[in-house]
């Protein structure tokens, strides 16, 4: 329904798009998903490192309204079947979290604060709590923008490398200082337990591909916002999308 800058699925509404638009988008991708958009629950996403664990009770929590989001957390996780976690991301890296006998399921928001406070990390602390062991979890890490096109100060860089190690420290193609922000999440994980044969990386680039996927960086901030779903079915069964 979005015209550009934020042609065509814009599910973001903090972009400059009509409500309107935004709010037709978002319901189109959930019924698509099988699901309703008063079963989703958004997060406010603040770039920090805060979780909240949500359930029935906070369905339609920024779905259509920004600001009913759950406020101050960049991260959700549920047990409960029929709720939708949803937030949005442009460069950022989504990453999906979910208990392999499929009882509960998180969603995190890192970009380079987020990643660098630990939120994947709390995110997985947060479903510790709710009995998930992290040699149980399966992890996806949707697209987001990659060291090819990620250009960072040196200091950055080097918080980055004393973070997470030197390996994520690489450089772009025109040969500035980047970080692997997936990578680093990968590494985080890994670190509280989760097998590293149990997390995906998607390969692709957002900044590479704008035919594709919006990018905050490659597109000078004007463009819309993609977003990553994950919620628990009928039955348990796990699902997730994005879009």
């Amino acid at each position: 329904m979005s015209p550009s800058p934020f042609a065509s699925l814009n599910l973001g509404y903090r972009t400059g798009d009509e409500a309107a638009r935004v709010t037709e988008n978002r319901r189109r991708f959930v019924e698509a998903l099988g699901a309703r958009l008063d079963q989703v629950i958004c997060a406010e996403q603040v770039h920090g490192a805060g979780v909240a664990r949500v359930d029935a009770r906070d369905r339609g929590r920024g779905a259509e309204d920004p600001g009913s989001s759950v406020p101050g957390v960049d991260a959700l996780a549920t047990s409960e079947a029929g709720c939708l976690l949803l937030l949005c991301f442009a460069d950022c890296v989504p990453v999906f979290l979910a208990d392999r006998r499929r009882r509960a399921v998180a969603l995190a928001h890192a970009g380079w604060r987020g990643s660098l406070a630990g939120v994947a990390e709390a995110a997985a602390a947060e479903m510790g709590r709710l009995g998930v062991d992290p040699g149980e979890l399966v992890v996806a890490v949707g697209p987001c923008i990659k060291p090819c096109c990620y250009e960072v100060s040196p200091e950055l860089a080097q918080r980055f490398a004393d973070r997470f190690g030197d390996e994520v420290v690489r450089r772009t193609r025109w040969g500035a200082p980047s970080v692997d922000l997936a990578e680093a999440n990968r590494r985080a994980l890994e670190a509280l337990g989760v097998p590293k044969a149990s997390i995906y990386i998607e390969p692709e680039c957002t900044a590479c591909r704008t035919d594709l996927y919006f990018s905050h960086r490659a597109e000078g901030g004007a463009t819309g916002r993609m977003a990553a779903v994950i919620g628990l079915g009928a039955g348990d069964v796990g699902g997730c999308g994005s879009g």
